[in-house]
């Protein structure tokens, strides 16, 4: 076993707006857990919602956030330190790149004993509870025995591997939507995740593909990846132009991953009676609209996306075989020690993707 006493470079968030650059002890593994030295961490959409203090993750009775803490759930890394039995409960050695999925499974309640385990009653992220599990937000990270691990082939690009957690997101969103062979599909949203949707939704080879995104950056990046059409709806209109691709219809999927009220009700908009609605995005305050148009009007199919079940080696594999990219999507990369930087970054929209990586 390593110096139990031994430091390291770590992120900690106290509250928000108040995460800093601390000297904190080195994570030792426990039996049948693993200590991974993290070779990058992403800055989700919901990290940066967190540190600007939506009420969701700081409001009620129980809190979601249990500070200090270490952020951080778009991690890869390498195993450093097995605790005992670890090397067989995960089937790794030292030196393996590897990811854990960003749920910290409870393994005991009806979802995870059914293999839903990604809608864990006790729903613990890594990052956001100290007590369960610090994130990747550091130079090194426990990862716990009821972990869902996956290895990453070496010869994998550290820009590809920082990007397999949001993929596999997007994987399982496209997933949801059952996009077919003539459907028209639009994406409404086109930051990192939404970019790799049209990545994932163009493998899928709908009649057309549709982006909606305010950012031309990223319409642009949108049309490279596979869209057929790119839309601003701060000076387009996204219904006229949906509609006339459709005989008048509107569309058969609509993905919602832009985290803005008006996102949903767009969506509610432009979709076609009997059409599926995917809904992916974290808000960041409560979102309303007219429901009739659900029930009465459309009868929409509506279906919720959370998290990247069964979806990680898929990602590992569309990334080995070139069929997705992180090129042009990690656009920032950052050490730990320019947080405020990164953070700042991330937040605007200068940046799509902007990875932590602690120095060596």
């Amino acid at each position: 076993m390593k110096n139990p006493n031994s430091r390291m470079t770590a992120i900690v968030c106290h509250a928000p707006k108040d995460y800093r650059v601390e000297q904190v002890a080195r994570p030792v593994p426990g039996p049948r857990e693993i200590v991974i030295r993290i070779g990058a961490c992403g800055i989700c959409a919901s990290d940066c919602k967190c540190w600007s203090g939506a009420p969701m993750f700081w409001e009620g009775k129980q809190p979601y956030v249990k500070p200090p803490v270490i952020p951080g759930h778009e991690f890869f890394g390498y195993v450093d330190e097995l605790g005992e039995g670890a090397d067989a409960h995960f089937g790794v050695g030292v030196g393996d790149m590897v990811i854990a999925e960003q749920i910290v499974p409870c393994d005991k309640c009806r979802y995870c004993r059914s293999g839903q385990y990604w809608m864990c009653e006790v729903h613990n992220i890594y990052g956001f509870q100290r007590e369960v599990a610090d994130g990747g937000m550091a130079e090194y990270m426990r990862i716990g025995e009821t972990a869902r691990l996956h290895k990453i082939p070496a010869e994998m690009p550290a820009d590809d591997a920082g990007i397999i957690e949001p993929l596999a997101c997007a994987i399982h969103t496209v997933q949801r939507g059952d996009v077919q062979l003539d459907d028209v599909v639009v994406i409404a949203g086109a930051g990192p995740i939404g970019l790799m949707m049209v990545q994932v939704a163009k493998l899928k080879t709908p009649r057309k593909l549709v982006v909606i995104d305010m950012v031309a950056e990223r319409r642009e990046l949108a049309l490279k990846f596979g869209a057929d059409v790119a839309i601003d709806p701060a000076n387009e209109d996204a219904a006229a132009i949906v509609k006339g691709l459709t005989g008048g219809y509107g569309c058969d999927v609509y993905i919602e991953a832009t985290g803005a009220p008006a996102g949903v009700t767009q969506g509610l908009e432009l979709i076609r009676k009997l059409g599926r609605f995917v809904e992916f995005s974290v808000f960041g305050a409560p979102t309303t609209a007219d429901w009739s148009i659900i029930g009465d009007r459309k009868e929409l199919d509506i279906r919720g996306a959370h998290l990247g079940p069964y979806c990680y080696p898929i990602a590992i594999d569309l990334l080995m075989r070139g069929l997705v990219t992180s090129k042009g999507i990690v656009t920032h990369e950052y050490p730990l020690e320019a947080w405020d930087e990164a953070i700042g970054m991330a937040y605007g929209l200068d940046s799509i993707k902007v990875l932590l990586k602690p120095r060596r």
